[in-house]
């Protein structure tokens, strides 16, 4: 081994140093870029890369065992699964690679088994970007950036696995989206392993610069062979062009069986896509970064099973209806949410030292009019029957001894 001893590091043409050397054995450096074009810092375009946040906590039976469309979201926010031939229970762990910087990972268990079990069978796990978050990348032009995606995985068969871009609003020269899959191979089941896998850009089409979906990622455990049985390009791992999403039979050529049992888990952390052809070390972030940047798609109270806890306040408009201007904690997506209550009888207003017994329904109105970046949301409480007092300020709360309760407020892509 051959130490190189200088000083300094100069371009043959600049007049002054990029690389300042000291006796103590650090350097100063100029620093414009890393990697291609990535940057110093938001290297990451995945929010929760690292797992950490989990508003929804476990949540079972996702996807869909009969050949309908299923999927949905579960332990670490802003990852969807998606399935027709298979169902798992999704969640957060704490099997993690050693001695890498994560305590969290995305736990997928397998509870009804299919894979490939039907030609137009699919399985996956989904990232979804807002379009204004990728017009970086500069798609549509010819200096559209390279990109290249990180994680760890622990998955419970060796073998060929796959990851797919889909440009939802790309549109391929063929008539339909365009598409670019990439191939990786585990080489041993149920042990941890990192994937660095590269994507060159798209110069035919960009993506809009708003809040609509842009693209998705979806990292593939099973396909049928609708999707699998064709010739992928440069099947020896070199770079498979982008195509169109209907020539999907070369999708995901030899992709193995990862839920053809229900002993099967797969853990995945450290998920990260950047711009460049070099993987760059995990952006960390703080727990409050995180959890801002999901809010902007999901916020979830929960009970403490205890206490009536309270929400949010709201004001009486008549006996059996009540209202708030709720500020989000951050400004979402869109304004309309989804709303999900884990039982109507979970909730009640409390006013005083009393509270309702009925059953709450939930609804909203837009207030984008007023101001697209707004995070006022309104929403009304329509009860079953008339015992409160027009005018009365009252609090939405768990009822009392409420085991499991939340309510969620979704803006998902």
């Amino acid at each position: 081994m051959s130490t190189l001893k200088v000083d300094a590091i100069r371009h043959n043409n600049a007049t002054s140093d990029a690389i300042t050397t000291a006796a103590d054995g650090t350097c100063t450096a100029k620093i414009t870029g890393m990697t291609g074009g990535g940057a110093l810092s938001h290297r990451n375009l995945i929010i929760n890369g690292a797992m950490n946040v989990a508003q929804r906590g476990q949540v079972t039976g996702l996807g869909h065992a009969s050949g309908g469309a299923g999927g949905g979201f579960g332990g670490p926010d802003r990852f969807q699964f998606n399935s027709n031939y298979s169902i798992v229970t999704m969640s957060q762990s704490t099997d993690v690679p050693s001695g890498q910087g994560f305590s969290k990972s995305l736990k997928l268990d397998v509870t009804t088994a299919g894979g490939d079990s039907n030609a137009d069978t699919y399985t996956q796990i989904d990232y979804r970007f807002e379009g204004q978050e990728l017009t970086r990348l500069k798609y549509g032009t010819s200096d559209a950036e390279t990109t290249t995606i990180s994680f760890w995985i622990k998955s419970p068969k060796a073998g060929t696995h796959w990851v797919r871009l889909y440009g939802d609003e790309l549109s391929h020269s063929g008539g339909g989206a365009a598409f670019i899959s990439r191939k990786y191979t585990v080489s041993s089941a149920n042990t941890w392993q990192k994937v660095t896998l590269s994507f060159p850009g798209f110069t035919t089409d960009g993506f809009n610069n708003d809040n609509t979906l842009g693209m998705r990622i979806s990292i593939y455990f099973a396909q049928g062979s609708a999707y699998s049985s064709g010739t992928a390009q440069a099947d020896d791992g070199g770079w498979l062009n982008w195509g169109d999403v209907n020539d999907r039979a070369r999708n995901t050529v030899g992709q193995v069986n990862c839920f053809d049992s229900t002993s099967n888990d797969i853990f995945i952390t450290g998920l990260q896509f950047e711009v460049g052809d070099t993987a760059t070390s995990f952006e960390h972030r703080s727990l409050g970064d995180e959890l801002a940047r999901c809010q902007r798609y999901c916020v979830q109270y929960n009970s403490n099973n205890a206490n009536r806890d309270y929400i949010m306040p709201a004001k009486v408009s008549d006996g059996d209806d009540a209202y708030t201007a709720w500020q989000t904690p951050v400004a979402t997506r869109t304004t309309y949410p989804t709303i999900s209550v884990s039982n109507a009888s979970h909730l009640c207003l409390a006013y005083g030292d009393g509270h309702t017994n009925s059953p709450i329904n939930f609804s909203s109105r837009d207030n984008t009019a007023a101001n697209p970046y707004s995070s006022i949301n309104f929403l009304n409480f329509d009860l079953n029957s008339s015992v409160l007092t027009a005018g009365d300020m009252v609090f939405l709360a768990f009822s009392n001894n409420t085991t499991g309760g939340y309510i969620r407020f979704e803006w998902e892509l």
